[in-house]
Order: structure tokens, then C-alpha cells, then sequence
């Protein structure tokens, strides 16, 4: 869940930091106020596009940054079960690209300067637009504006569908299978290719594994010599550097070295320990820390003894480093790789130099293996398949018969679930099965169904994703959902609807809503007020948490317009009170 919001110089807002609950929160305020820009701001650091349009006037840098909670984003993570094309989940996503959490929350950071250039951070380190938006996608979804939708990208439609069949575990298990497929199916190519190209490949990897057994390399042996010829190149100067410390500590004369006068200080501090016995522990310090210097006193002393100059041993050190940083530039992905990339290399193509050796031997048992493959990735994709179809039309219904209660009692929507074009087991299926999946909609009566992705409204899309939300609420990953249009165009009992819609859902996840509607904001747990101010020139929106009687007064603007009408505020608080069980102040 998002704990904080903290936003500073972007566009009419000079400084904020808002705090958010869990539940379900309302952001309302009078028309103008700019409560739209706070989504605004969430959607920037989530990696939304962001320009020098940003930031405030007469300012320079607009900055926000974010705090989340993710329970067990900092447990362990099993290596073994990440496949870096398809990361699950947040903590997994760190992992991968070496981010450590603390305490299950995460800090996120975006800036933009007005020289159009932007950074931004996850943690400490700093990431691209594209990985932000990437890690953000497992924190919140954004509806109401198209940027951040997951029902705009029709290749999430199929995590959706599978979630709510329950097939997310058989996906996962048909996507190594295919992946197992796809790489025999690359082996038997090449072995099929012709014999002159396979000689060639055969005598590059015969090379390269030669190459690397005759080095004998060992695994962290690069960082240890590195290491040791720092200490060998440096040998006059470490020398210098200890004999220093060495003349310090003992003394090149009886009474000059810092142990010698740490006794004389102990002698004397033993002698007035003898005439005030409160000085004690102070004595028992100065007793532990004279054996201590003496102790160090002799390790740096036994060091010094053993420093030797060794030209030849530097010279094979340095010998055997260029080895290595030559055998990096060839089978690693880069020089600063650590060494261990080599030898896996070695290692990997000692295994394609047994199969392209094996010739017509391994041909026949790739295709044989290939078919048995086959028949098993087919069969498992038809299983998904047939899996899918009842599942999207359980699925169509459910959400035709919550949109029917959110004002779209007209609106068709199914989810569509076609076979991939082509007539070969390998172009019929992808690593998630054999299907096509996309959510279509019909908003108005006698229209055909349509894309979603390219004909409904922001309004009409928020209370779709409402309704696909309830319908996933136990298997949704996702913890924080964003509404911002969602009132668009309703009122009555269907406005009625969706507030208990949005209460109920935040049962399950955080729920941040702007409206105007204040049937839908009594039914929050929480509620933020966004107001326009001017100062010395200057427009500045503010955010900031309502209860009680300010709480009673905004419900009474949003029901008339009025907060001081008394017969407004009596109503608004009987609605509080009714809904929220916050009327009494």
C-alpha cells in the first residue's frame, strides 16, 4: 500500500506530503482546486511521462517521492524460481535487478529539472523510466486517465482471465515446458545445418574450451589477485605506512612509543586508584586498553617482519591478470564480470560441443524428444485453453451483472478468447498457451463488441476495472487501486452503488478515489480536501486529512453547495453517520 506522498515545485503545488491509510480514501474539494493534480504527481513517480510543463513557475526542479508497504517484500527470494521474462512479484523484481527493501517498504523518488532531463531512484539506486514503470506496475493501478491502465494493454487482459480461473500455477509449468520446446527445437536446427557450418562451430567451441581449461581458473581468483597485486605494486609505500605506525606505537627510543607511555599513564593511574577508590573503572579502561595497544602494537610489528619485496611474484600476478582480462573480453559480458562468467562459459560450451559432436546420435534422439514435446505442450495448451473458455464466460457474466449496478445496465462486455493464427503446433502456441485474450465491450445497445482498449470512455473504464477488481478481489496482487473518473456521468442510486462497490473492494486493497459525488465520499474510511489558495501572487494547492466537523462540512459542500446551509450539514451528517459511522464529531 502507498503510505506517503510527498511532492515538492510540481505545477501549482509548492510543498505537500500527505499520509494515506489504508481502506478506502476520497479526495474531493470545489471544482478547480487541482485534485487532479495529486494523481497527477502519484502518476509521474510511478513513471508516467514528466516535463519541464511539471514544474512549478519560477522553479527549477519538480520532485515526488513515495513510500510503500509490500508485506514479505524483504523475505528471501528463491533464485530458482524467477524467470526474468516473466517476474511476478515486487520483491522478486528487486531481486533481479539487485534492490534491497527494508522492513517491507520500499522508497520510490522522481525528479525532472527544467532542462527537461529526469532521474529517478528505487531505493538508493537509480533506475530508467522504463524499469520504474516496469516495478510500479506490482504497486498500484491507476484508472480514470489512459497513462498506467492495465485495461489499456491487452497482453495483461490474459493475467486477469487467468487469475480468476485459478491457472496462474499450469501457466507457469506450460511456459517452462514450451521454453524447454523452443531451446530442443534450436539445438536440432543447428545439428541439421550444414556439416562445414557445424565443423566451424565445433572448432570455435573445441578453442574456447581449450582456451579455458589450459588457464585452470578458480572461482574468486580474479578479486584475490587483484587484491594482491595492489599490495605488491604498493610495497614501499605499505612499508613506509607500518613502519609509521610501528615508530608510533612501540618508539624508536625506550620512552617515545605510545604503549611505553600509556604504562607510565597506568603506573600513575594505579597509584591514585589506591587514594580514591571511585576511580576504579576508570583504572579497568585504561588496564584494557594498554593490552590492547600492546597486542596491536606486536600484530603490526609481526606484519611489518613479514612484508618481502617479490618482483617475480608481482610479475606473475600482473601476467596472470591480463590472462584473465583477456579471457573476460571474450566469454563474459563485460572486463569488470566476475570470473566466474568464464568458467560458466566453459562450461556451457563443453555441453554444445558434446551435442553438435554427436551427430546423427543426437539428431535422432532431439526429434524423437521434440515429439514427445510437442505432443505434451499441445495437449497442455488445449487443457488451458478449454480451461479459459468456461472461465471467461463465468468471468463476462459477473461483470455484466456488477456493471448492470454501476449504471451500464446496457453494456455487453465479454472476454474473448480466440486461437492463435497458423497451422503448426509451434505458431499456434506462445509460451502462455494457444489463445488470443482480449476484453471487449459494447457500451450501447446495437453496437458490436469492441476492443476495450480502444473505445471506452476513462469513466466507463474505471467502473469496468471496479467491477473486474471485485470480481478478483481474493486473487488480485495488485495492492492499491486508483480511481479518478469513475463519477463521471452517474448519480442517484447507481453513484449509491458504486460507494459501496469501492467500500467493499477496500476490504481487500487500498482504494484512493477523487469524486465529486458525496453519496460515493460518505463511504469512506478516510477523506482528503484539496484546496486552491493565492499568496503574494502565487496559486498553491494544498492537501490535507478531514474528520469530524470539517469532514461533515465537505459532505454538506459536495450534497448542496453549501456548507453553511444548517439543513445541509444536518443532512450530511446523518449520511456520515448512516454510511461511515462518522457523523458525530
Amino acid at each position: 500500500m502507498l503510505e506517503d506522498l510527498r511532492i515538492k515545485n510540481f505545477a501549482l503545488i509548492d510543498s505537500a506530503s500527505v499520509e494515506f491509510k489504508n481502506g478506502f480514501t476520497v479526495l474531493s474539494g470545489e471544482t478547480g482546486a487541482g485534485k487532479s493534480l495529486l494523481i497527477g504527481a502519484l502518476t509521474f513517480l510511478l513513471g508516467g511521462k514528466g516535463g519541464v510543463e511539471h514544474i512549478r513557475t519560477g522553479c527549477q526542479t519538480a520532485q515526488v517521492s513515495g513510500t510503500f508497504y509490500i508485506k514479505g517484500l524483504s523475505s528471501p527470494v528463491d533464485p530458482s524460481k524467477i524467470n526474468e521474462d516473466d517476474i511476478k512479484t515486487p520483491a522478486q523484481w528487486l531481486y533481479v535487478h539487485g534492490i534491497e527493501s527494508e522492513d517491507d517498504r520500499i522508497l520510490i523518488r522522481r525528479a525532472v529539472r527544467d532542462t527537461g532531463k529526469s532521474a529517478a531512484w528505487i531505493g538508493d539506486t537509480p533506475v530508467t523510466r522504463a524499469d520504474l514503470a516496469s516495478f510500479c506496475n506490482f504497486l498500484i493501478d491507476i484508472h480514470g486517465q489512459h497513462e498506467h491502465q492495465s485495461l489499456m494493454r491487452v497482453s495483461e487482459h490474459r493475467k486477469f482471465l487467468d487469475s480468476f480461473a485459478g491457472l496462474d500455477e499450469k501457466v507457469e509449468e506450460f511456459t517452462a515446458l514450451y521454453s524447454n520446446l523452443v531451446a530442443k527445437r534450436r539445438n536440432l536446427d543447428e545439428l541439421l545445418s550444414d556439416d562445414k557450418t557445424r565443423a566451424q562451430k565445433i572448432d570455435v567451441l573445441t578453442f574456447s574450451v581449450k582456451e579455458i581449461e589450459d588457464a585452470k581458473l578458480k572461482k574468486g581468483e580474479d578479486r584475490e589477485l587483484e587484491d594482491e597485486e595492489k599490495r605488491l605494486s604498493s610495497f614501499e609505500k605499505l612499508y613506509e605506512d607500518i613502519d609509521s605506525i610501528c615508530q608510533t606505537l612501540e618508539g624508536a627510543e625506550s620512552s617515545s612509543g605510545a604503549v611505553l607511555l600509556l604504562k607510565k599513564i597506568r603506573s600513575v593511574a594505579q597509584h591514585a586508584c589506591q587514594l580514591d577508590k571511585n576511580l576504579e573503572s576508570l583504572d579497568s579502561r585504561l588496564e584494557s586498553a594498554f593490552y590492547e595497544l600492546s597486542d596491536i602494537a606486536g600484530e603490526y610489528s609481526s606484519y611489518k617482519n613479514s612484508l618481502v619485496f617479490d618482483p617475480e611474484r608481482l610479475a606473475f600476478v600482473q601476467d596472470r591478470l591480463t590472462l584473465i582480462y583477456n579471457l573476460k573480453k571474450k566469454y563474459a559480458s563485460s572486463v569488470n564480470a566476475p570470473v566466474e562468467e568464464v568458467i560458466q562459459f566453459g562450461i556451457d560450451a563443453q555441453k554444445r560441443l558434446a551435442e553438435l559432436s554427436g551427430g546423427e546420435k543426437n539428431k535422432d534422439s532431439l526429434k524423437a524428444e521434440i515429439a514427445g514435446l510437442e505432443k505434451n505442450v499441445y495437449k497442455q495448451a488445449k487443457e488451458i485453453s478449454d480451461s479459459r473458455k468456461i472461465a471467461a464466460q463465468k468471468m463476462s457474466e459477473q461483470v455484466m451483472a456488477i456493471l448492470k449496478t454501476l449504471g451500464m445496465k446496457d453494456t455487453r462486455f465479454a472476454v474473448q478468447v480466440a486461437e492463435k493464427n497458423g497451422s503448426q503446433i509451434e505458431q499456434k502456441c506462445g509460451p502462455y498457451g494457444m489463445d488470443d485474450i482480449e476484453f471487449l465491450i459494447a457500451a450501447n445497445p446495437g453496437n458490436p463488441l469492441q476492443s476495450l482498449a480502444k473505445i471506452a470512455s476513462g469513466g466507463e473504464l474505471s467502473r469496468v476495472m471496479l467491477a473486474l477488481k471485485t470480481v478478483l478481489a481474493e486473487t488480485d496482487s495488485v495492492e492499491t487501486l486508483v480511481f479518478d473518473e469513475i463519477d463521471t456521468g452517474i448519480g442517484g442510486e447507481v453513484a449509491v452503488s458504486v460507494g459501496q462497490h469501492l467500500k467493499s473492494l477496500a476490504k481487500k486493497c487500498q482504494i484512493l478515489c477523487i469524486t465529486h459525488l458525496a453519496s460515493i465520499a460518505v463511504y469512506a474510511d478516510n477523506q482528503l480536501k484539496i484546496a486552491k489558495s493565492v499568496s503574494e501572487g502565487m496559486t498553491n494547492t494544498e492537501v490535507a486529512p478531514i474528520e469530524g466537523e470539517q469532514r461533515v462540512a465537505e459532505i454538506a459542500r459536495m450534497l448542496s453547495g453549501d456548507a453553511a446551509s444548517q439543513e445541509s450539514l444536518e443532512h450530511a451528517k446523518a449520511m456520515l453517520a448512516k454510511f461511515s459511522g462518522t457523523g458525530e464529531s
